[in-house]
């Protein structure tokens, strides 16, 4: 009986979305869109081309019952092999911004990147440091995301989103909460529609082009940028740099089927080609119970975890 039920669920949330002529796709292997190159199929994959679909979306899977989870680029996410049974929303063609003086407008879906390339060639410093981050700006806002020792909060001017009950609500950078790879949106369902970010004009000799690229240039140099990964898998720990205590905590290099702990920098897992998700969670277990005995701090994934997983990254270990 529960099982009819669920199929009938599953249909109606179909019916509504063609009835608003939004498209959608039907069990989309994830792995093709994430940066990871790791994941199952999503029931349904969704693209809202604004902010009234996306609405509609959200407002179709409450009446539905079905899961709903927001994503920007798939960048810094580990989706489960087993996928999600629910409907997966990437923001990408929500990508509208503007420019006016120092202060940048963009939607959620604008891929950072290029927001921090244009504020650069319009010689308006304070993004460089995202020039080479593969995330879009609801994710980067969402996490505070950061590299170089600016983060988003440095520049961020205010938001607006999407709160539980439809409603859209400003957000200023005091709400934000903001703290090292955190903000309050980690702690309700409120969904990012726009941020605005303040910058400065250049008053160094350094343009911001020329400092950017230098700063991409160091990331070439230390990334292992030629393999699919998440980025950094674990928040930096207060003190210390992540990459330094796995390095010697001896896992450079170290596998489980085709997931490995970069030799190029330890702070990343790297996918040689087949790796699945439960190689990766079995791989951050291990580095963080060795780390944890060796040096007595237990690193913090700092990538969003998406579906089931058997195993479950280590929160709290017992003294």
């Amino acid at each position: 009986m529960k099982m009819i039920l669920r199929v009938i669920v599953q249909m109606d949330f179909e019916v509504l979305l063609q009835q608003a002529r939004i498209a959608y796709y039907k069990d989309f292997e994830m792995k093709k869109l994430t940066t990871f190159k790791i994941g199952g199929k999503a029931k349904y994959l969704i693209y809202p081309k604004n902010e009234e679909e996306l609405k509609k979306i959200v407002f179709f899977s409450k009446e539905c019952d079905v899961d709903v989870c927001i994503l920007g680029n798939c960048s810094n996410v580990l989706i489960s092999d087993m996928g999600f049974d629910g409907a997966i929303i990437l923001t990408v063609l929500m990508n509208g911004f503007s420019l006016e003086h120092t202060k940048v407008w963009c939607q959620a879906g604008c891929m950072l990147s290029n927001i921090a390339k244009i504020c650069c060639e319009e010689k308006l410093t304070g993004l460089e440091f995202a020039v080479g981050i593969p995330g879009t700006v609801g994710g980067a806002v969402y996490m505070n995301a950061g590299a170089y020792g600016m983060e988003i909060k440095d520049v961020f001017y205010q938001a607006e989103v999407l709160d539980e009950n439809l409603q859209v609500r400003i957000l200023t950078k005091d709400d934000m909460n903001f703290s090292y790879r955190y903000s309050c949106l980690h702690d309700n369902n409120y969904i990012v529609l726009k941020a605005f970010f303040l910058l400065r004009t250049c008053q160094d000799n350094v343009s911001p082009i020329e400092n950017a690229r230098m700063l991409n240039e160091k990331r070439r140099e230390k990334q292992p940028l030629n393999f699919p990964s998440a980025g950094s898998i674990f928040k930096r720990p207060e003190g210390h740099y992540a990459g330094k205590l796995i390095e010697d905590g001896g896992f450079k290099g170290y596998k489980i089927g085709d997931a490995a702990v970069s030799e190029k920098h330890a702070g990343f897992i790297i996918n040689y080609g087949n790796a699945k998700a439960e190689d990766v969670v079995k791989l951050i277990i291990e580095i963080q119970k060795r780390v944890y005995e060796k040096f007595g701090i237990l690193l913090e994934p700092e990538i969003k975890f998406v579906g089931h997983f058997d195993m479950q990254p280590l929160k709290n270990i017992e003294r």
